[in-house]
């Protein structure tokens, strides 16, 4: 459910937190790290995103990467 601020709808962070079901480090994480889009500070230091952040979000949350050469050596220490 969107939060509108000022007639713009926002994202809370919490929202995409279980949306996505990761947890607050792993955002916070993503967000120190320039993955995904830092957001905006509301009231009580609450964090939100734009739709379009909280679409960035998403699309780094839900993406599929091949395997490198490296960790494909690796998992073959498993089998």
């Amino acid at each position: 459910m969107a939060l509108k601020i000022a007639g713009t709808p926002y994202v809370a962070a919490n929202e995409l937190l279980r949306e996505l079901d990761i947890s607050r480090q792993t955002l916070w994480r993503w967000r120190r790290e320039g993955y995904v889009p830092q957001g905006h500070r509301f009231r009580d230091g609450k964090v939100v995103f734009t739709q379009e952040e909280a679409d960035e979000v998403r699309r780094y949350a839900n993406r599929i990467e091949p395997i490198d050469e490296a960790e494909r050596n690796q998992l073959g220490l498993f089998s």
